[in-house]
């Protein structure tokens, strides 16, 4: 959705009516993962992607039927059959995509209450539903200071609410399953909450070259980019165009006085004794999910000694990832940026780093462990 904020919020400003399909449910292995989104509008343009192409000419059409009123829908879409000429994915897996219209005024005004919080950074779920005693479509969306729109009923909106913050604080997307009114234990009204948190941050210290190619990529990725660095000359928004924020400060100080979360990564670059200790030192108080060291061999046996001396027990040690990034022969230092980037990805989705050719079952983990 965050791809799609500025033609959305366009659209909606302008009283174009859209269809968006939204996928609610992953069975197996499949291109893209619960939430991603394709929509497509009154003029026939499409906006983004549910599948990476495998179905998507079918959700167009399906699209275009619900915008000429069929209403909203949930399809499913499995393997494909090569016997059949009908939509499928070719991974073997299953999607459910629910497709619905924004096609009146209010409609719109519903949707822009869920698009306007997601571009200002502000935390924001949206629940609907997809199936059983409940209108399918119908919508909540759910903000820590406030609720837009409802499901049918006050029991039921009051249900979901409670499970949309307790999801939208853990950053967690999916189905939940209530009774008619919003009892819990019961499986009467499928609801889909997707949540958006803001983007989590990249801190990169060290305005060197490799920072300024380690912040592109991690804008790429969509981090909010930081990068750091105590000295003026180098500390400047001309030599890191992408980064969100360039701040001239010693890191150390820098990071115990910002925000540091679960969903964060560190990149310490500098590899200079009197930045790194004290720094690496502020990290390991933190709860970041990744802190990446670069340096050689060498510099980081006399980095752990360092910090071994200053008082920092093995179990904070081992929390370090250093030499930083992956083995890919990386030389340059956008390569190296991509090394990193890679192991971030590793980090956060449990992958082994090898070569998918060598391995066997499923391509795709489980959730996100960072």
């Amino acid at each position: 959705m965050r791809d799609l904020l500025p033609d959305l919020r366009s659209r909606c400003a302008a009283g174009t009516p859209l269809a968006l399909a939204t996928v609610v449910a992953v069975h197996g292995s499949a291109p893209r993962d619960p939430g991603a989104v394709m929509a497509v509008d009154a003029e026939g343009v499409v906006l983004g992607s549910v599948s990476g192409g495998c179905v998507e000419s079918d959700v167009y059409e399906v699209a275009r039927e619900v915008l000429a009123g069929s209403g909203p829908r949930v399809v499913a879409y499995g393997i494909s059959d090569d016997e059949a000429f009908g939509a499928g994915l070719t991974c073997g897996g299953t999607i459910e995509v629910l497709v619905r219209a924004y096609a009146s005024e209010a409609e719109l005004a519903d949707l822009a209450a869920l698009l306007d919080p997601i571009a200002a950074d502000v935390p924001v779920a949206e629940a609907t539903v997809l199936s059983g005693e409940a209108e399918t479509g119908a919508r909540l969306v759910v903000r820590a200071t406030g609720v837009h729109g409802t499901l049918g009923s006050e029991g039921l909106d009051a249900a979901v609410t409670d499970d949309a913050r307790g999801l939208l604080e853990q950053g967690l997307t999916g189905v939940q399953w209530y009774g008619a009114h919003g009892q819990r234990r019961m499986a009467e009204v499928s609801v889909f909450v997707r949540t958006y948190a803001p983007p989590p941050r990249m801190l990169v210290f060290g305005a060197i070259d490799h920072a300024a190619a380690t912040a592109r990529i991690g804008s790429f990725l969509g981090y909010r980019v930081t990068v750091c660095d105590a000295r003026p000359a180098f500390a400047t928004r001309e030599r890191f165009p992408t980064a969100d924020e360039v701040v001239r400060a010693w890191p150390h100080d820098y990071l115990e006085a910002t925000e540091v979360d679960a969903r964060t990564v560190i990149c310490v670059l500098t590899h200079d004794p009197k930045f790194d200790v004290p720094l690496l030192i502020a990290a390991l108080r933190t709860p970041a999910a990744y802190i990446g060291v670069m340096g050689s061999r060498r510099t980081h046996h006399d980095r752990l000694a360092r910090l071994r001396t200053a008082g920092v027990d093995e179990a904070h040690l081992s929390r370090l990832a250093s030499p930083v990034g992956l083995d890919l022969g990386a030389r340059t230092p956008e390569e190296t940026a991509v090394s990193i980037a890679a192991e971030i990805i590793q980090h956060r989705w449990g992958g082994t780093g090898r070569p998918l050719g060598e391995l066997t079952g499923a391509i795709h983990h489980g959730g996100p462990r960072l």
